[in-house]
């Protein structure tokens, strides 16, 4: 009855079941995988509220590209002194997900290909096969860091790959894009003739701001390029749907990209007017909330690596943006087996990294957002029991 792209997305996984059991039996879960920052103790801003007031909520004024005020907030909040960004160029969606759907009605058809890392999150290759489109992988290999293979990703382009995503900060492994990634990434689109989406929506929490690039925004170049953002991380508000697409690149792709896209947009109209009235607020007062997120997460982050000198058989990865980590274990018995027996026994909910097509075993990866110490419980406990007995420091 139902179209073969739903059926293959509707499957639960064994960790989600045993999840849903012991909810059902009242046990309570430490969730090392929360990501939701209103669900972690953070007090949110009372003026939040007010930009939900006005008679101006009551008033509806269509524009596929989204109300110029909101645009311009996007465009303050992604410039700095060095690098303005056109409101122009700024286009308005209910959230990341749906500009990529977006992008993907405007690039592809069906079976046409986009290029996606691995590891990396697999919302991913919901929305390509949700949309008819096939996503192939490309690597990240970890030497240290992590860092693009250029010359696997060179290798799978084919007359069908219309777009190449990048994620930086990447989700989970925490790597952000060096220049010279994405100058090589950069050369393969123009040889292909692709486009280069660059999905930045932990773009506000890079940890080494002397080092590390901030966004491709900041860079030039003649392909044409859709960056990724919303509200939902950079302000920690997930329940308020507003994302965004800026497009840069040769003037005249970028004008044609713009219109196209405003077709796109004004056929399904999906960003609420109260939403994008209260953007600008929501923008000014979330600063605050990004901060307070940045300083739980290096804090946890900090104490993540105090807890792992007690475990010599495990191994922290860097974190270079995004608010996950990353920890290798011995692989002893399956990552499966493993986060199963976390759940069960220990009632800590972590995942795997083939989740998110690490390319080996054994992988574990955690949300850095919990309250700093209810975290630290929970890594010890996880540690315990994937990279145990515990060692002196």
């Amino acid at each position: 009855m139902f179209s073969s792209r739903i059926q293959s997305c509707a499957k639960t996984n064994r960790l989600a079941q045993v999840r849903a059991d012991l909810e059902t039996r009242g046990v309570a879960v430490i969730d090392l995988m929360e990501s939701n920052p209103t669900r972690v103790g953070f007090k949110y801003p009372a003026r939040f509220l007010d930009a939900f007031t006005g008679d101006v909520l009551l008033s509806y004024q269509p524009t596929p590209r989204g109300l110029a005020p909101a645009r311009s907030a996007v465009a303050q909040h992604l410039g700095t002194e060095q690098h303005s960004i056109d409101p122009e160029r700024i286009l308005l969606t209910a959230s990341t997900s749906e500009a990529y759907a977006m992008l993907f009605k405007l690039l592809c058809d069906p079976g046409d290909q986009i290029l996606v890392p691995q590891p990396s999150y697999p919302l991913l290759e919901h929305l390509t096969r949700l949309e008819g489109v096939e996503s192939v992988g490309y690597p990240l290999v970890y030497h240290g860091r992590w860092e693009v293979d250029t010359d696997a990703l060179y290798a799978r382009v084919t007359e069908r790959t219309r777009a190449v995503v990048v994620v930086s900060p990447n989700n989970p492994t925490g790597s952000v894009l060096l220049p010279h990634e994405l100058e090589r990434i950069q050369t393969i689109c123009r040889h292909a003739g692709c486009a280069l989406i660059s999905d930045e929506v932990f773009g506000g929490y890079i940890f080494d701001q002397s080092e590390l690039p901030r966004s491709v925004l900041d860079s030039q170049t003649d392909v044409l390029t859709f960056c990724l953002g919303g509200l939902s991380k950079a302000v920690g508000l997930p329940q308020v749907k507003l994302g965004w697409i800026v497009v840069s690149g040769v003037d005249s792709k970028v004008h044609l990209a713009l219109d196209a896209l405003d077709l796109v947009l004004d056929t399904y109209l999906s960003v609420s007017t109260p939403i994008q009235v209260a953007a600008p607020l929501l923008m000014e007062q979330g600063k605050q909330v990004s901060t307070w997120i940045k300083e739980r997460v290096g804090a946890n982050f900090k104490a993540l690596k105090n807890v792992m000198l007690h475990y010599p058989s495990a191994t922290l990865l860097p974190l270079e943006g995004g608010w996950y980590g990353v920890v290798q274990v011995p692989a002893v018995s399956s990552e499966e087996q493993l986060v199963l027996e976390l759940l069960e026994r220990d009632h800590i909910h972590v995942h795997p990294g083939y989740f998110y097509d690490f390319p080996r075993e054994a992988f574990l990866v955690m949300s850095l957002l919990l309250e700093p110490v209810c975290f630290e419980s929970a890594v010890v406990r996880m540690l315990d029991r994937a990279a145990g007995p515990r060692g002196v420091a």
